[in-house]
């Protein structure tokens, strides 16, 4: 469904701000601009402090049960637009519309659980070994966020941030990724409609993040600071955040392994991989960038993986049989094609695909003969492209799959028992899918480990991520 007004402007408070400056939101499928956006910079960035300030003060003070409430309506109305805000990731980024109305589902999976689990901030009391003191531990909403979301999830990494803070009583101001403004204003406009008071949630689009960020970060009274994006950007942060004492949540890069060993049903391996590997056309930072498949299996696997994965539907994203859409722009694209050109002049073969039809679309490709010294195995691809590497023994694989800088995502198929304890347990990964290739959901812990980022998001882990802890003793009077 085509929304009927596409909103462009800047959410400051509970105002939308037309700015004389904007910045272009171009289909990547058609090329064609979507909508000229307010493009935020240092005065808008002032008065966001400002009202995200004030409105904490009295938005702290709300019970859990009127944050729940009002959660639980934004909830409903994502729900009910959702073909409107699927369209919309269509429209900037050019995920196929029946993955973006999944990612729909996602994302107000988010607003439902936060929604619950605002009303189980506990407290806890503690023994005192003083007949004169009771001990108590509060949780603390942390203060307005700051929240960086990525363009590949414009839905998800919106309310996988901003509905926990909420939930805990802080406030929060997104700064959604250029290319995708469009659909985290949506989601702002709802959250109005729901209810939501001024200045708990808003919204400053730029094409230039660095003047907003170095206005919020600089600030003593953004108290949090919280990001998914690459791992370079994030180290900057990391330390931009270091002067004011950020609280911090980093979501960074990822380059994730995918072991299918000799007792794997193979085409339900298969199924897997692809899962994995080929939603968002790759541009996800838990699919899978290696493959690698026991040497007993691994010419039937890639038989029956490319018979898979030519059966993949490439074309307009809007078109409902759309499986792989364009990648997010030319930047993109290039990176592909340039991991491609590398591994095919190092030895690999390309066994499907290897080529762009038109556009910044790239055909889902599968690579074998992959070995190291290529920039695929080193770097994180974000496109449809699997390369394939044969192993002959366990702890040579975990060893090589444990051998990146980074460790968000790993993957396995077996159906030992042992061995799927074993593994899991010995691949240092925030996340492990043991025959299962897409793990995430709301409930559960998301986030991983080295160069992978710090914090969690989803499940109750999510939440603490914007409480402080308070201990309070206090000292009574003996009984007369």
């Amino acid at each position: 469904m085509t929304p009927q007004h596409i909103q462009s402007s800047a959410l400051i408070g509970s105002e939308w701000r037309a700015l004389a400056s904007t910045f272009d939101v171009v289909n990547p499928t058609t090329g064609v601009v979507v909508a000229h956006v307010a493009d935020c910079g240092v005065a808008e960035a002032v008065d966001a402090a400002n009202a995200a300030v004030a409105a904490f003060d009295r938005w702290r003070r709300t019970t859990a049960y009127e944050r729940a409430t009002l959660l639980r309506r934004w909830n409903d109305l994502i729900l009910a637009h959702q073909d409107e805000v699927a369209w919309l990731m269509v429209s900037e980024m050019g995920k196929p519309i029946a993955e973006s109305r999944g990612e729909v589902r996602y994302a107000a999976a988010f607003v439902e659980f936060y929604a619950e689990e605002a009303t189980r901030v506990h407290g806890e009391s503690l023994p005192s070994q003083f007949v004169h003191k009771r001990l108590f531990v509060n949780r603390k909403p942390v203060g307005p966020a700051y929240a960086i979301t990525p363009w590949n999830f414009p839905a998800a990494m919106v309310t996988r941030k901003a509905a926990p803070a909420l939930a805990a009583g802080c406030t929060i101001i997104l700064k959604p990724a250029e290319q995708t403004p469009l659909t985290a204003l949506r989601l702002a406009e709802l959250w109005l409609e729901a209810g939501g008071p001024s200045g708990t949630m808003q919204v400053l689009p730029c094409a230039d993040p660095v003047p907003v960020s170095r206005v919020l970060i600089g600030d003593t009274r953004i108290r949090k600071l919280t990001f998914t994006g690459s791992t370079e950007v994030g180290k900057l942060l990391y330390a931009q955040g270091a002067p004011t004492m950020k609280r911090l949540s980093l979501e960074l890069g990822g380059h994730a392994p995918f072991i299918v060993f000799e007792d794997a049903d193979v085409e339900s391996a298969v199924r897997e991989v692809a899962a994995s590997k080929f939603r968002n056309a790759g541009q996800t930072c838990v699919c899978t960038n290696r493959v690698y498949v026991h040497e007993r299996v691994h010419d039937e696997f890639v038989a029956r993986f490319t018979d898979v994965v030519r059966a993949l539907r490439v074309g307009d994203p809007m078109q409902e049989a759309t499986q792989i859409g364009p990648l997010v722009d030319a930047a993109a694209l290039q990176k592909v094609q340039e991991h491609v050109a590398d591994a095919t002049a190092k030895g690999a073969r390309v066994v499907l695909g290897g080529s762009s039809p038109s556009g910044t679309f790239y055909a889902p490709t599968i690579l074998s003969g992959v070995s190291r010294g290529m920039r695929i195995l080193e770097e994180e691809t974000f496109g449809p492209v699997a390369p394939i590497l044969r192993f002959s023994d366990e702890a040579e694989v975990i060893a090589e799959a444990n051998s990146a800088p980074v460790g968000l995502a790993a993957y396995l198929w077996t159906r030992d028992l042992s061995r799927a304890f074993r593994v899991s347990e010995a691949l240092d990964f925030g996340i492990v899918g043991v025959n299962d290739g897409v793990p995430s959901t709301a409930q559960a812990p998301f986030g991983g480990v080295k160069h992978s980022g710090i914090g969690r998001e989803g499940g109750r882990w999510g939440i603490e991520e914007y409480l402080d802890v308070q201990y309070v003793s206090m000292g009574i009077a003996p009984q007369a």
